[in-house]
């Protein structure tokens, strides 16, 4: 567990060098494309000050983009005293709690470290869920907290959401913008622009999953390792499965932070989600009862 939690914090570092050095090669593109190499260091700057701020900012983006509503405990206090009786058993201080108003059973966790966290559930998952079910569900989310995924997961959202970003004025620049120079009529460089906006948001998509499909794993099991119940996590996401539904506020920025696929339909594929398949995680703890 340990091993993990130092890898999640040298993760974080070199996505974060990733990200820059992804976005320079982008600037580089551009730069080339429209004969401007101060374009190439205006990109660089950008996105280390923009690196930066979503260290700092991204759990309060999340919390933006998916409508949730930080609550005390008068407000819900089976979801406050649940996220509190986790925390204190895994040793860790206690989260701001946040709901989100939607019949879709979900929940995540967001932040840069253990002491600026922030956990989250739907009104659907309050509604379908018995208390060891939802108790285990909120240990997943605070095992994200505690293995330092929010904080790698933190980082992807935001090359994501910049990445996204750049592809759209890539696609402007493209068929509005002057390449080079009024006489330069080569079609080679809105070629590479329109290329570049759309391998741009695959790599980043494809990071996405990549990171979030392990983390998920890893947060089942310890969740299962906080509650010592794996009944608990298993009977949660059999429910989560048969009431899956997307969620009304949706984003793909946020997709990876969920316990569930808040975009996906029931029956659509697994292949590119930034889950592994509900099925594939129970299998799992069932395999793994004996060693909890």
């Amino acid at each position: 567990m340990y091993k993990n939690i130092a890898a999640n914090k040298r993760n974080t570092i070199l996505i974060m060098i990733g990200f820059v050095l992804l976005i320079a090669a982008i600037g580089l593109i551009f730069a080339y494309v429209y004969n401007d190499y101060t374009i190439a260091i205006e990109v660089l700057i950008i996105s280390v000050v923009y690196a930066l701020f979503q260290y700092f900012a991204a759990s309060r983006l999340a919390v933006a983009m998916t409508g949730a509503k930080k609550i005390e405990k008068k407000d819900n206090p089976r979801l406050y005293r649940t996220v509190e009786n986790l925390t204190l058993t895994a040793g860790l201080p206690m989260p701001e709690v946040y709901i989100i108003d939607d019949p879709a059973p979900n929940a995540f966790a967001s932040g840069r470290d253990p002491k600026h966290a922030l956990v989250c559930a739907t009104t659907g998952l309050l509604d379908i869920m018995n208390d060891k079910e939802l108790t285990a569900v909120m240990a997943h989310e605070i095992s994200h907290v505690k293995n330092y995924d929010i904080r790698v997961s933190t980082i992807v959202f935001g090359l994501v959401c910049l990445i996204g970003f750049i592809a759209d004025i890539g696609w402007r620049m493209a068929f509005y913008g002057r390449r080079r120079n009024d006489d330069d009529n080569s079609p080679v460089g809105l070629i590479i622009i329109l290329i570049t906006s759309i391998v741009a948001p695959i790599a980043a998509s494809l990071a996405q999953m990549a990171v979030s499909r392990e983390r998920e794993y890893l947060a089942d099991s310890s969740a299962v390792m906080i509650t010592r119940y794996p009944e608990g996590m298993i009977s949660a996401l059999k429910k989560l499965e048969t009431h899956s539904r997307p969620m009304k506020q949706q984003n793909p920025a946020t997709e990876a932070m969920f316990i569930s696929n808040p975009l996906k339909k029931r029956g659509s594929s697994n292949l590119f989600s930034t889950h592994p398949p509900i099925e594939k995680r129970i299998e799992r703890l069932e395999n793994g009862k004996t060693k909890f």
